[in-house]
């Protein structure tokens, strides 16, 4: 079995990319395809064990190293050369254009989709108030272009033969915008790594990349509010300078953070707070592996990942009042450390390597039968 990993591009060690380094650890065989790859040799060899990935026209353009995204018009003709003839399985791991690779009658294709290409469908108006792009020429550009793109998403969607989501409200969205049908398989989580530590401190944490729909902001601001509760925040990204002029003295800001100083953290911290609607949430569950609860907004994959009241609570507003309100809430409980991490075991790598693993075979197997 000849087998081709696409993945959308490679420029963070993101949850998508610890997808990828656990389906490596599955089959060491994988061909290697992206629109781009512009991962740092420390970040290469863990996500890919050093492999080469080969890359289309995208890699080459000026600026594309700093901002790949401003050439979106071009990615559903970049991927469609890659030339994949030689393959019987091709895996894409797809939240954009990856699914759309060109195939054959005579190959397998199975796409884990970490979600239908957002910035084209449920997220649309909010990327392009994000963007500033809901008046003006640009706007009507940018309006035409991603209107291209979801008809070709449509168009492709027949490449696909077997949907992986990564949860059921993924699954539910593949639904709604594809009408078809997903398997899931929980992404891998590293619960081996992120230990349980039942002597907590008396702060609160929030960890995540400072860009609009991760909601950083709404939590710092929430905390100003609350100048006796102490919260300290990791990352970066476009939103850190603006956080960092609102801040009151009792949130610290800790930038970019190693993998290291994010288990310490995730492990002394009370509670972990966030705010954000994601599809699955990696760093909630690693919060639990170590024992810590999660406050979070009760919506999306979290849904999945958090029990209300025995790992965590929930508040259904993202709002200043809602956190406020689920902090002095979360004061009242008094939950099992012991019981929090054990929840968390279920999403672990060895779990989601045994399950794709398991699937694909099955599926590969029934394919070749027909």
């Amino acid at each position: 079995m000849k087998k081709a990993l696409v993945h959308d591009w490679y420029y963070v060690n993101g949850g998508a990319e610890k997808v990828i380094h656990s389906i490596n650890n599955i089959w060491s065989d994988f061909d290697h395809f992206a629109l781009v790859d512009f991962l740092n040799a420390a970040d290469r060899d863990f996500i890919l064990k050093g492999q080469k990935v080969n890359t289309s026209f995208i890699q080459k353009l000026p600026t594309a190293k700093s901002n790949h995204r401003k050439f979106l018009q071009f990615f559903p003709y970049a991927v469609e050369q890659f030339d994949l003839r030689a393959y019987d399985l091709i895996l894409s791991s797809s939240a954009s254009i990856a699914k759309g690779v060109l195939t054959n009658q005579n190959q397998l294709h199975i796409c884990y989709c970490h979600s239908p290409m957002r910035y084209a469908w449920d997220l649309y108006h909010q990327y392009l108030e994000d963007a500033n792009l809901t008046k003006g020429l640009k706007a009507i550009y940018a309006k035409y272009v991603l209107g291209k793109m979801r008809q070709w998403d449509i168009t492709s969607l027949n490449r696909v033969d077997e949907f992986i989501a990564n949860s059921n409200f993924i699954a539910k969205r593949i639904k709604k915008v594809y009408n078809r049908d997903a398997t899931v398989i929980y992404p891998p989580v590293d619960v081996e790594t992120f230990t349980l530590d039942v002597n907590k401190e008396d702060y609160f944490f929030t960890a995540s990349r400072m860009v609009p729909y991760k909601k950083i902001k709404l939590i710092v601001k929430a905390f100003n509010d609350m100048p006796n509760k102490k919260l300290v925040v990791s990352g970066d990204g476009p939103e850190f300078n603006e956080i960092k002029k609102i801040a009151k003295s009792n949130i610290t800001l800790l930038g970019f953070t190693s993998k290291e100083e994010l288990k310490t953290h995730l492990q002394k911290a009370k509670a972990f707070v966030f705010a954000a609607e994601e599809d699955f949430g990696i760093l909630p569950v690693e919060a639990q592996a170590c024992g810590t609860p999660v406050i979070a907004y009760g919506k999306g994959g979290l849904l999945e990942t958090v029990i209300d009241q025995e790992t965590g609570l929930f508040f259904y507003e993202q709002s200043i009042m809602a956190i406020k309100d689920a902090i002095k809430r979360f004061e009242r409980l008094n939950l099992d450390h012991k019981l929090i991490s054990k929840h968390a075991s279920k999403f672990s790598k060895q779990r989601f390597q045994e399950e794709m693993q398991q699937f694909i075979i099955k599926k590969y197997t029934e394919f070749k039968e027909r």
